[in-house]
């Protein structure tokens, strides 16, 4: 991040200098800072070029330029959805400490949201339904549009501003540590949690060690979708629930007329019906309490979790998937993904 912080002392010239050095950011924008590091204001090229036009002197200080109004996000502070900034054509974002020091930086065109969760990605599966394909490797190691099957959720993941990522493995999960490693190369932190024996879809979470985040989502690495996380968080925070389960539509046709009844009696019926109804998708948001619950090394399938929090009166949502997904379990299911894939 230090390519785009400027000491407040800095002139236009030293300004648009650095400027032109940024190569990966979609708006040019320096953040000015005093000696202690806070900051203070941003300023773009145009708002340098414009002070240039303007015969301003060249040696002009850019503490007496920037824009003090800047917009930005404070390290753990309430949750703030981006629709305004966009709205405001608003391209970055720093995210600030209490000190006003920048901790991070926001890219709203490579950014969807900035969740705060962590999460983890079960991938211990054998996969044996996709044998002799996962003989060698992992199911979620196999490629897909020209990487791993899992990398796909796990940039999807960083897409939502998740930087933590812990990683269940088990069988050839050398391959995946090996391949993502702490996951400094993407600008995240990877950990992994590894099974000794099967713990099922929820109980590697009482692994984890050390959570930060009030809520974590849970997700199987064997998904290809374009989920949207943040209104999966939504809906479990508006809602005020205990946890929220991505679901798909499943349709059902009825290729005859169906009576309603009663008893023996037809009251009415209908002609070749539709059904809807709405599966688990196999992506979740849950509050850490929930995680708690689950006795450490033994096995505890998420359907587990779920029931018992129904049954305790506990707060269970849905959030529909608008867009793709495909459950990678057969291989019907792979060379769909691979079709599909092509066409995005």
């Amino acid at each position: 991040m230090k390519n785009i912080l400027i000491n407040e002392n800095s002139t236009l010239v030293e300004g648009l200098k650095k400027l032109n050095k940024i190569k990966h950011l979609s708006r040019l924008i320096l953040f000015v800072v005093d000696n202690e590091g806070r900051v203070l204001g941003s300023v773009t090229d145009g708002d340098i070029r414009r002070s240039i036009a303007y015969n301003q002197n060249l040696e002009k200080p850019l503490g007496q330029i920037c824009n003090r109004e800047f917009k930005h996000l404070t390290k753990n502070g309430k949750y703030q959805s981006f629709e305004e900034f966009r709205k405001a054509d608003i391209k970055i974002l720093p995210v600030l400490d209490e000190s006003g020091k920048m901790v991070d930086l926001v890219d709203l065109a490579k950014t969807h949201a900035k969740l705060p969760l962590e999460a983890m990605v079960m991938a211990g599966g054998r996969g044996k339904r996709l044998s002799p394909l996962t003989d060698t490797v992992p199911k979620p190691m196999l490629p897909l549009g020209g990487k791993p099957i899992i990398e796909h959720n796990i940039d999807r993941l960083i897409s939502f501003g998740i930087r933590k990522i812990y990683i269940s493995v088990k069988y050839l999960g050398n391959q995946i540590v090996d391949y993502f490693g702490n996951g400094s190369s993407k600008g995240i932190e990877i950990e992994y949690v590894w099974e000794d024996k099967p713990l099922g879809t929820a109980g590697a979470l009482a692994l984890i060690e050390n959570l930060t985040s009030e809520h974590v989502l849970l997700m199987n690495s064997d998904l290809f979708t374009n989920v949207n996380f943040e209104s999966l968080y939504l809906k479990l925070i508006q809602e005020n629930a205990d946890m929220s389960v991505a679901s798909t539509e499943y349709k059902v046709d009825v290729p005859y007329a169906v009576f309603e009844t009663d008893g023996n009696k037809v009251l009415n019926f209908k002609e070749k019906p539709s059904f809807i109804y709405y599966s688990n998708a196999g992506i979740y948001i849950l509050k850490k309490t929930l995680i708690e619950k689950i006795k450490k090394g033994e096995y505890c399938d998420i359907t587990d979790v779920m029931e018992q929090l129904v049954n305790e009166g506990g707060k269970l949502v849905y959030d529909p998937i608008i867009g793709y997904w495909v459950d990678i379990g057969k291989p019907v299911d792979y060379y769909q993904a691979q079709e599909f894939v092509k066409h995005l």
